[in-house]
């Protein structure tokens, strides 16, 4: 996540979206060690959203969210918790047990093997029977997507979905990455957030990337490490991401650059500001809010 680091989190020292930490959510607990059951050892997000915590508590720091159809290793588990490991993005913590569905391995094989789909309107609804819906978020996935029959299957019957599907990168990239970036203007920022009910910098721009078909870290101190180096923004395309560091050196921001000069990023909202080869410049206050560190062309 990195950017606006809230005061007093991450008290164990663990880099969370750009500062050097040990390991989000390897807190030491003296887990069962026990073997799983073998159904238990797999899971899937059947909800819109499963916040996954730093350690074992409602009152823990939420690190990431896991969005509907996105699935997860059971790698330990105390009374009520699980804990996982996203299979997207390597990243771990605690979830709420009656948050899980279980996936046997048979199951949770064929969908890791299977073709990616992910849902890009900003919301939309599947129904759950005669008198339920769900929600789901940009971003979502789509289990065992059937496009010709617009289904897909999470751990029961078919479920119909009408809306905007995304397999793979699209043909224009760019342009569909810009496109989806300006959905979430104004979408309010949340440390550890990845939907547009709130969202952190690296957050939104990992699913910025996942809803073009390119997986990249959760982390903008992981993000920095993948593409090559522009230097100079008059270099850079739609698309590409530019990183921010702090008087230590450390990347504690990211953002989307847009056309020249411009920037989609999340500080306190998602917004669009102005960049140059010193930083962001805020167009509300009028001074520039984060340093520019390198630009990073991700992209073919």
């Amino acid at each position: 996540m990195s950017g606006e680091i809230p005061a007093g989190a991450s008290p164990s020292g663990v880099l969370f979206r750009g500062r050097e930490e040990s390991s989000p959510a390897r807190a030491e607990y003296d887990l069962p060690r026990r073997d799983l059951q073998k159904p238990l050892n797999y899971g899937i997000a059947g909800l819109s959203l499963i916040p996954v915590r730093r350690e074992p508590s409602e009152r823990s720091e939420m690190v990431t969210q896991i969005l509907y159809g996105e699935t997860y290793e059971v790698t330990g588990f105390l009374p009520g918790w699980l804990q996982v490991r996203l299979d997207f993005d390597g990243y771990e913590g605690w979830i709420d047990q009656k948050m899980s569905t279980p996936l046997a391995q048979r199951r949770y094989e064929r969908i890791r093997k299977s073709t990616p789909a992910v849902t890009t309107d900003i919301f939309s609804l599947i129904p759950i029977d005669q008198d339920q819906n769900l929600m789901l978020v940009a971003g979502s996935s789509l289990p065992l997507w059937r496009p010709y029959k617009k289904q897909f299957s999470l751990d029961g019957p078919p479920v119909r979905f009408e809306g905007h599907v995304q397999c793979g990168a699209p043909a224009d990239v760019r342009t569909f990455m810009v496109t989806q970036a300006l959905k979430y203007f104004n979408a309010p920022y949340l440390w550890g957030g990845r939907s547009p009910f709130g969202i952190d910098c690296s957050g939104f721009t990992q699913i910025i990337y996942k809803m073009a078909g390119l997986p990249i870290p959760r982390d903008a101190s992981l993000q920095v490490k993948m593409g090559t180096s522009l230097s100079f923004v008059e270099e850079t395309s739609p698309g590409d991401l530019a990183f921010f560091d702090d008087e230590e050196g450390n990347i504690v921001h990211v953002g989307l650059l847009w056309k020249r000069n411009k920037i989609i990023h999340a500080s306190g909202k998602v917004r669009i500001d102005n960049v140059d080869q010193y930083g962001i410049f805020n167009v509300d206050t009028r001074r520039y809010t984060h340093k520019m560190r390198v630009m990073k062309k991700l992209l073919p």
